[in-house]
């Protein structure tokens, strides 16, 4: 049975056709193909058909040419080509000070002739392992940006209240720093789009910023999901993988819900916080990282002084600036504006037209305590846009006299969700009914209420966005 070969394709880049056939007959059982070239020009063409997994390019290619200079040309045309290519320099014996060079404008590596077939291997295989690295880390990176797009797409942090002011004020003075910042909220006050008004305002904000929701990673994937994994690691590592510490390198990792991480997890990621540096699961090296924290939870702060809750030593290390959303009854005074963006956004998306808003529904709206907050805001206003057919919206359209409590201000007994018939069958709304028990039990605290219904957090959130809560 034929072994697979680990990598793909090389290109040899060498005027000698002796030299490029021993490099093409040692590197063989390394790569799939193994093509080489006396003209740099045509490798370079070849490299439109598909990139290489390594190259060998030679730093001089006239005759008596000792100064690598016609290497160096080649080499900036190969990176700006391709800037993830990994080329490894092939030198003269005494050309030390040519391979430190070249190293310098970007080459991975160098080997020097006449080589040794042992260290040409290892050099070769290193790059290339260097190379389908690098192809790795852009993909998770893709993946991790993916996975971050916030739910309520393009929608900014909203709002000029007082309360707001506040919020605006801390965001702008932490911002540009590299301080770890916790951010504390209800549920739906927007703690993932004040992370993201914190990320770009920041030095890194050319860079990613990746979210990981910590009340929807599994006990057993906890490490694998934010340190990573090697092949092999588990039964179904079938390959290796970064985790979303390493793709956030550079940039910003929101770690959310932090509140919901068990005590027995919370030391690892406290000792990858103080060390800098992660190790994936089943791997021996540790990989160093550089990332901005910002962390968010809907936890009250006495509970997470509970030493028998959250670990102090990490509280200390993740809330160096303390960030308290308010929640939108707090806010009455932004409930217009969110209500106006959240409309026209709508309206764009279904195509449907935007209709005022008379006076008596802005009234009806600044009245209630918005239990679920901005984002039940969004979601009543995205129903009314779909739902309504007049030429301005009117309470109905809001569904104002279900799912949401009264303000404090006019204490009137929220209704209660509508009983289902025993002998009522239809299961989509004996699940709406149960969602919305749970929900209003405890008070839309979303961890609690998926807990109580034996789901994820995240099963929770689909199943309200389907019943429309």
């Amino acid at each position: 049975m034929t072994q697979a070969k680990p990598f793909g394709r090389c290109i040899i880049i060498d005027d000698d056709p002796d030299i490029a056939l021993s490099a093409r007959l040692l590197l063989r059982d390394l790569f799939v193909e193994v093509a080489a070239f006396q003209e740099p020009a045509e490798a370079l063409a070849s490299m439109e058909r598909e990139l290489p997994d390594a190259i060998l390019l030679d730093a001089n290619f006239a005759r008596g040419a000792t100064n690598a200079a016609e290497g160096y040309h080649w080499l900036s045309e190969i990176l700006a080509r391709d800037p993830q290519a990994v080329v490894v320099m092939i030198t003269a014996h005494a050309g030390i000070g040519v391979a430190v060079e070249a190293m310098k404008r970007g080459a991975t590596d160098f080997v020097s002739k006449p080589w040794s077939n042992e260290r040409l291997l290892a050099t070769v295989r290193t790059a290339a392992a260097l190379r389908t690295s690098r192809a790795e880390v852009v993909v998770e990176r893709k993946k991790a940006e993916a996975i971050s797009t916030p739910a309520g797409g393009d929608t900014p942090l909203l709002g000029e209240s007082p309360a707001m002011a506040r919020v605006w004020s801390l965001i702008e003075r932490a911002g540009p720093t590299d301080a770890n910042v916790l951010i504390l909220g209800e549920n739906g006050t927007g703690k993932e789009l004040a992370a993201r008004a914190l990320h770009a305002r920041s030095r890194r904000a050319d860079q990613i910023l990746v979210s990981v929701d910590l009340g929807a990673v599994a006990e057993n994937l906890f490490e694998s999901e934010l340190f990573g994994h090697v092949k092999g690691a588990f039964t179904d590592a079938r390959s290796d993988r970064i985790g979303r510490m390493q793709a956030a390198d550079g940039g910003t990792l929101f770690l959310d819900e932090i509140g919901n991480l068990p005590l027995h997890l919370q030391p690892k990621l406290l000792t990858a916080l103080e060390q800098r540096q992660i190790v994936p699961v089943g791997a021996n090296k540790p990989v160093p990282i550089d990332i901005r924290v910002i962390a968010a939870t809907n936890c009250p702060v006495d509970q997470l002084a509970d030493e028998s809750r959250f670990r102090q030593d990490l509280l200390f290390r993740l809330n160096t600036v303390e960030i308290d959303l308010p929640p939108l009854r707090e806010r009455r005074q932004d409930i217009l504006q969110l209500a106006e963006h959240f409309i026209a956004q709508y309206a764009k998306k279904y195509g449907k037209p935007v209709r005022a808003l008379p006076d008596v529904v802005v009234q009806a709206l600044e009245a209630y305590d918005w239990p679920g907050n901005v984002r039940a805001l969004r979601h009543a206003c995205e129903r009314a846009v779909i739902l309504s057919d007049g030429a301005a919206f009117t309470e109905a359209d809001f569904s104002l006299s279900r799912g949401l409590a009264p303000s404090r201000a006019a204490p009137v007994p929220a209704p209660a969700p509508t009983p289902v018939a025993r002998d009522d069958l239809n299961l989509e709304r004996v699940e709406k009914q149960m969602v919305e028990e749970a929900l209003k039990k405890h008070s839309y605290n979303i961890s609690l209420a998926a807990s109580e219904l034996g789901l994820t957090r995240a099963s929770l959130y689909r199943r309200m966005e389907k019943h429309g809560l």
